[in-house]
Parts: structure tokens; C-alpha cells; sequence
């Protein structure tokens, strides 16, 4: 199952397992589930949510501070 991935400004192709799940990616990536936002199409999802073939996830990196 092939999917975009869009990280800021970087725009890659991955291919991963069927029914994978964005948890998985972001783990595969070493992202802190707690720092980012993702989107699927669009929509903001949570980490279970299955990514299916030919969908866009847009990974947002949340900023803490004060």
C-alpha cells in the first residue's frame, strides 16, 4: 500500500504493510505521538486511525512552549 507523506515542507511516497496504522508510521519515524497532529485527506485523525492506499497524511509537529 503506497501513501503521501507530508512533513512541513517535505513530500515523500511511502509504502508500507496493508492495514497499517498512522501510529506505526509515526513509531517507524521515531515521532513522539504527544508532538504532532496529524491529518488523513485532509481531517484531523487519532494514531489508530488505518491508512489506506492512496491517501495523503500530513504530519503537523505541535510547538510547547509558553
Amino acid at each position: 500500500m503506497k501513501f503521501t507523506l507530508i512533513i512541513g515542507d517535505e513530500q515523500e511516497t511511502r509504502d508500507f504493510p496493508d492495514e497499517t496504522t498512522i501510529k506505526r508510521v509515526l513509531e517507524d519515524m521515531d515521532f513522539p505521538l504527544e508532538t504532532v497532529v496529524v491529518k488523513k485527506n485532509g481531517q484531523i485523525v487519532l494514531e489508530e486511525e488505518i491508512i489506506a492506499d492512496g491517501d495523503v497524511i500530513e504530519v503537523i509537529k505541535v510547538i510547547y512552549g509558553g
